[in-house]
C-alpha cells in the first residue's frame, strides 16, 4: 500500500520526482521583454533596395491600412443579407486574444522611391526616432 502511495505521489508532476522543490520552465508570453518594452526605430535606415540593386538610406514610416470601401465582394454579400426582418444574421467576433499587433514599417527608398514594408515584433509601445524622456528633466540632473 505505501509504494503505490509513493508511486502515484511521484506521478504527480510530469518532470520527476515529487518531493523535490523545482519550478517549471516559463510560458511561451512570458519571455522578458516580449511584448512590454519601448521600440524606438530611427526616422532613416540605411538598407537593401531590389529596384536600385544596392543599399541606399530609405525613410521610415509606420503603415496604416486604409479606409475601406465597403465595396469588398464579402461586405457586399453581408449588406444583402442583413437587409430585412431577422436581426443579426452572421455570427459577431468577441473572443479577442491579442492585446498588441505586429508593427509594420514601410520603407521607401531615397533615390528611386520604391516601397517595401518590413514587419517587426510584436510590441505595445513604438517610437519613430525620437529621444526618449524618461528619467530626464528639463534643468539637465537627475534630481534638480
Amino acid at each position: 500500500i505505501l509504494a503505490q502511495g509513493a508511486a502515484i505521489s511521484a506521478r504527480a508532476c510530469p518532470l520527476g520526482d515529487a518531493t523535490r522543490t523545482h519550478t517549471h520552465p516559463p510560458g511561451r508570453g512570458s519571455a522578458p521583454g516580449s511584448a512590454g518594452a519601448m521600440v524606438n526605430i530611427p526616422k532613416t535606415r540605411n538598407t537593401y533596395c531590389r529596384k536600385c540593386k544596392k543599399h541606399q538610406p530609405h525613410k521610415v514610416s509606420q503603415y496604416k491600412t486604409g479606409k475601406k470601401t465597403g465595396k469588398a465582394q464579402g461586405d457586399r454579400r453581408y449588406e444583402k443579407k442583413q437587409k430585412g426582418f431577422g436581426g443579426q444574421t452572421k455570427p459577431v467576433f468577441h473572443k479577442k486574444a491579442k492585446t498588441t499587433k505586429k508593427i509594420v514599417l514601410k520603407l521607401e527608398c531615397s533615390k528611386c522611391k520604391a516601397k517595401r514594408m518590413k514587419p517587426i515584433k510584436r510590441t505595445k509601445h513604438f517610437e519613430l526616432g525620437t529621444d526618449s524622456k524618461k528619467g530626464k528633466s528639463e534643468y539637465g540632473g537627475k534630481y534638480r
